[in-house]
């Protein structure tokens, strides 16, 4: 039996000084029940990561899916460490700066010029504001997550402290519905500067979906925004705009860029980009040469070994093997498994009076107790081994009966550990 004293002590200590005990809402006390749950990672290499406790795991979060390569990726390391001996950040631009944008330049097709940022949700904040001040108008069409800033979150009910004059300016439209799309431009004529989506999360763009979006953005004079937070550098070299062949006006990067280094990027057609010269969009760390160095050795990488490949051949592994174990528990009627292979989700629903977070308490209590750190998703690293893989299946094998057993007997509360998690707020 796992023991989680370090962290729950860890987590007293912090939370006096750390609202949620936490920098990020994701990774906070909230999201993982009390007693059964890792709660701080000590370190991490290659595929796995080692709790304050001591106890292993085969990591399938990934820092959020900020980690492609691996932890201690080697060839990352090693350029970080160079860096380190020229420095870290200089009074003007260091010549790497230049290198890094070149090299999306070469491998994004929306991208002639490039501007960094750190976290995803500077690069997005940045691209509405450039398309507000490319088209002259202040409307933003919203489908998918784009991070903390103002003028996203306030459009959701994590909106506290964000101005209703601002909230008032997104408006969301819901994935595979170019209908839903076409009506908030006719309910807002000429003043919609940006559709904004994340190109696939879930579920797959039906066939001509996105190039839909794009021509209809067109046609009403707004820009076509893809976030690629995530999808960038992981489901294609070039990111989701490559594998789906539809070129946005603007792209947004982060997360896997740099593997876990922070890092993100604007990018897009050079008419649009350079107005970035009169938009302000600057950062003091904006060109901290450690995160681009290993933005150019991630990329590097990417180009030389068989990253993509390796990622889609493990993902699909797990996603068809556990379609398979759904269904020889008979349990589609409240399990699924959804999305690309480099970033899956197994998906639970309402059932038997049960709700989601009790399933998923459940889920998270017998997962921890195998090795297995998840969170429902599947985020796929270059470091994970067919061992790898088969640790988790064997997990979903032993996990999905108990899941089944306890629903359908109603005797979910009985077999938890610790008190179900709190209903949340869900970014997807």
């Amino acid at each position: 039996m796992r023991t989680y004293k370090n962290s729950e002590r860890l987590l007293e200590r912090a939370l006096r000084t750390i609202p949620l005990g936490s920098q990020t809402f994701s990774k906070s006390k909230i999201q993982y029940p009390f007693g059964v749950s890792p709660l701080f990672i000590q370190r991490g290499h290659a595929s796995k990561v080692w709790d304050v406790d001591g106890n292993e795991y085969v990591d399938y979060i990934n820092g959020l899916a900020a980690i492609t390569l691996g932890y201690q990726d080697t060839d990352v390391d090693a350029a970080v460490l160079a860096q380190v001996r020229e420095g870290v950040i200089f009074s003007l631009p260091h010549p790497i700066e230049t290198v890094v944008a070149e090299k999306i330049v070469d491998l994004v097709p929306c991208a002639e010029m490039v501007r960094f940022g750190k976290n995803g949700s500077d690069a997005t904040a940045g691209a509405v504001r450039l398309a507000r001040a490319f088209t002259g108008r202040e409307h933003v069409a919203v489908c998918g997550y784009h991070g903390w800033q103002d003028w996203y979150i306030g459009s959701t009910a994590r909106n506290l402290g964000v101005p209703a004059g601002t909230q008032a300016l997104t408006h969301s439209w819901t994935y595979n519905d170019i209908g839903s799309l076409e009506k908030l431009f006719l309910d807002n004529p000429g003043a919609i500067a940006a559709v904004f989506l994340e190109p696939m999360n879930l579920t797959e763009p039906q066939p001509g979906f996105l190039q839909a979006v794009k021509d209809l953005a067109h046609k009403h004079g707004a820009l076509l925004v893809f976030d690629e937070t995530v999808t960038g550098f992981r489901y294609a070299i070039g990111g989701a705009q490559q594998l789906f062949g539809v070129t946005p006006d603007i792209a947004t990067f982060g997360k896997g860029l740099a593997n876990g280094y922070p890092v993100s990027a604007v990018a897009g057609r050079a008419d649009v980009m350079c107005l970035m010269e009169e938009v302000f969009f600057s950062f003091t760390f904006g060109g901290e040469t450690l995160s681009l160095a290993a933005a150019l050795a991630t990329m590097g990488k990417l180009e030389r070994e068989p990253v993509i490949e390796t990622l889609y051949r493990q993902g699909r592994a797990i996603v068809e093997a556990l379609k398979v174990i759904i269904d020889d528990a008979d349990a589609a009627d409240f399990l699924g498994v959804q999305g690309n292979p480099t970033w899956s989700f197994f998906t639970l629903k309402e059932c038997s009076n049960y709700t989601v977070w009790q399933i998923k308490t459940l889920f998270l209590q017998e997962m921890f107790a195998r090795g297995i750190l998840t969170i429902g998703t599947h985020n796929m690293s270059y470091s994970h081994t067919d061992a790898d893989v088969q640790k988790l299946l064997q997990a979903y094998r032993e996990v999905v009966p108990i899941l089944v057993s306890a629903v359908r007997r109603g005797k979910l509360e009985a077999m938890l550990r610790c008190k179900p998690l709190e209903p949340l707020f869900k970014v997807r």
